[in-house]
């Protein structure tokens, strides 16, 4: 799913935010990034959704060489990847159904197409109930699995999240990453970026750790 080939990322003063980076994440698999602020992470998400591109080297997701594509084949691209952040991003005064679909209607697709697909990822991380509901009424856990909604609904076969349990309690943290879980036993790839070396112990699934831009790999997760 994600091939990553002597990858330089370079800012002003010849700054290297990534290093010539290799790694492959294979398709289907649940994998945390972690590694000391600075360490690139942040640089990494940001060229997987191609916000940025490489200074050098090539990062290949799905079959597609990131940096050759066109405008109109990163809109196409991005559709396929849904994003979860740290602060949620929700729009404070649309409701959770309207959150939800806010990508679908960008799309164009239907009312009808919209509500059942919406309904259908918000039973899944259990607000089903909490429709009509605005942000500033739940709390942070039910905030950030509306977020998780939102990148399931357009059934993107990559799911990148950034520090998603960063805001959260143990308990919902816990909740939080079981619902990546389930997702990934779908077939969805799934990366993960925490500081939270503990959760990444516990939960055992393999973990990339960055530092000074370069990758170092536990394939069975972080000592406990």
């Amino acid at each position: 799913m994600i091939e990553a080939r002597e990858l330089d990322k370079v800012y002003t003063r010849g700054v290297y935010a990534l290093r010539g980076l290799q790694l492959t994440v294979e398709r289907g698999e649940f994998v945390f990034l972690t590694g000391p602020s600075g360490s690139g992470k942040s640089t990494f998400l940001r060229l997987l959704v191609r916000d940025e591109v490489p200074t050098s080297g090539r990062l290949v997701v799905d079959g597609r060489d990131l940096a050759a594509l066109s405008r109109a084949e990163v809109q196409a691209y991005r559709r396929s990847v849904g994003f979860v952040f740290q602060d949620f991003k929700l729009i404070p005064r649309r409701t959770v159904l309207e959150n939800v679909t806010v990508v679908l209607r960008a799309l164009g697709q239907p009312p009808s197409v919209q509500r059942r697909r919406a309904l259908a990822v918000l039973q899944g991380v259990g607000l089903q109930h909490r429709l009509d509901a605005f942000p500033l009424e739940l709390s942070g856990g039910e905030q950030q699995r509306v977020a998780i909604a939102r990148a399931l609904v357009n059934d993107p076969v990559l799911v990148l999240a950034d520090e998603p349990t960063g805001n959260l309690d143990a308990d919902l943290a816990r909740d939080v990453i079981q619902l990546f879980r389930e997702m990934n036993a779908r077939g969805t790839t799934v990366v993960v970026a925490t500081h939270d070396r503990g959760l990444i112990a516990r939960v055992g699934h393999r973990a990339i750790t960055l530092a000074h831009g370069r990758a170092s790999d536990e394939a069975g997760g972080l000592p406990r």
